[in-house]
């Protein structure tokens, strides 16, 4: 495969126009805005592992991805503006996550303050989710400050994921329920130069929905958690939107590192599938609420999309990764389309508020009318926080690294992905 090289967003000054000002709105109020509210609902006090039953603000199993999503926008950031406070809140979240890993290099909150026989048990709980976005966050961190405590300990962390999962198999899981490591892990590889991480990485995407690995069998999780086929057989974007397009996002960079021209030829009919058949005009996917999730080819209702605002960043990573591996413009433009719509909509102007879904439509006048059954109907207006609140700090990480996706280049080309003025 003719691949091309990244040019990373430490590289990449955006210098003016639209996405200059909503990076400053970024980095001046969305930022501090869902920190606030982060500390409102107690994820950040979490970290200190001190929660007691019958105390407020049990931690959840995603409270940990919230807050790393938080950090390594964060690291965008001071990679790119020196800011002492903000430099110092996160080294302090950093202390308590070295002071509360385990001797094994084990980390997670709800697992270890709620639930501590229960690691690695339940598929569906979110463990590799969370130490895949805490990598992210881990690596970024390391690359705009140099400072290396964060990274050490999410390779410890990592390590010990490689001896459960893989030297001792002794996991009641093959792989995640929410994919999100596989990606991690290939930014782990790129950073450290350990090669393990990047076999462990293709480990993950090799073993999903094979007869080797231990969660596959008859039932109706297996399409909603992309396991219903190994992935070099998938042809149809099917389940959960979010974990299908960190799963093809992280297929897509194990075929560029592994030069992978079958796990390649997977991700294109993937990607077609879905930007052809099953993505809004906007660049939003998922169709329904049920399960946040992939439908059928064509079933875009308007008013009852689902379309939510990670969806559309998965898919916009995914797109950008494509655009390193061929250079086709039409990986650019579905990521433009999602980029400009499908992702912005979650936001609102101020830059503190935010859609979880994104429908295309709201007619307050079918909602007032009697129904035979019950339809769900996404809110009306943008809310600060929610419950389930990966968006925010999704969005925040998003917005923070814009400058990852605009230029690739090759021995004889550089091509320009998106229009930013920028250098």
């Amino acid at each position: 495969m003719e691949t091309s090289a990244q040019v990373r967003f430490s590289n990449v000054d955006i210098t003016g126009g639209f996405w200059r000002e909503r990076q400053e709105l970024n980095r001046d109020v969305t930022l501090g805005s869902v920190r606030e509210q982060f500390e409102n609902t107690g994820r950040f006090d979490a970290f200190k592992f001190d929660w007691k039953e019958g105390e407020p603000n049990q931690p959840h199993i995603f409270w940990d991805s919230d807050v790393a999503k938080w950090l390594e926008s964060a690291a965008y950031i001071l990679e790119k503006h020196e800011d002492n406070a903000l430099e110092a809140y996160v080294d302090n979240v950093v202390d308590l996550i070295e002071k509360n890993q385990d001797e094994n290099g084990y980390f997670n909150i709800y697992f270890t303050v709620c639930e501590p026989d229960n690691r690695f048990f339940n598929r569906m709980a979110h463990e590799l989710y969370c130490a895949g976005h805490l990598i992210e966050a881990a690596v970024a961190y390391y690359e705009a400050t140099g400072k290396d405590k964060f990274l050490n300990a999410m390779r410890r962390y990592a390590d010990h994921i490689e001896k459960v999962f893989k030297t001792d198999d002794s996991a009641e899981f093959s792989t995640c329920g929410h994919e999100e490591i596989e990606l991690a892990l290939v930014k782990l590889w790129r950073c450290t130069g350990e090669k393990r991480y990047l076999a462990l990485s293709r480990h993950f995407v090799d073993i999903r929905g094979t007869q080797d690995a231990k969660e596959v069998r008859a039932g109706e999780n297996d399409i909603y958690v992309q396991d219903h086929l190994p992935v070099r057989e998938q042809e149809t974007a099917e389940g959960h939107c979010v974990r299908a397009g960190y799963l093809f996002s992280a297929m897509a960079d194990l075929s560029w590192e592994y030069d992978d021209k079958g796990l390649f030829e997977a991700c294109r009919k993937l990607f077609d599938n879905i930007t052809e058949k099953r993505m809004y005009i906007t660049g939003g996917i998922g169709s329904t609420s049920n399960g946040e999730a992939f439908t059928v080819d064509y079933d875009l209702p308007n008013t009852t999309a689902y379309a939510e605002t990670c969806a559309a960043i998965s898919l916009f990573l995914f797109a950008g990764r494509m655009c390193r591996i061929e250079a086709n413009s039409v990986y650019a433009d579905a990521a433009e389309r999602a980029m400009y719509n499908g992702i912005l909509s979650g936001i609102s102007l101020d830059g503190s508020a935010f859609f979880y879904e994104n429908p295309l439509e709201i007619n307050l006048f079918d909602r007032s009318l009697p129904q035979k059954k019950k339809t769900r109907y996404p809110i009306t207006q943008r809310l600060e926080v929610f419950g389930c609140s990966c968006c925010p700090p999704n969005m925040t990480r998003f917005i923070a690294s814009i400058g990852d996706y605009v230029y690739t280049y090759n021995e004889n080309t550089v091509f320009a992905h998106h229009y930013m003025e920028s250098e």
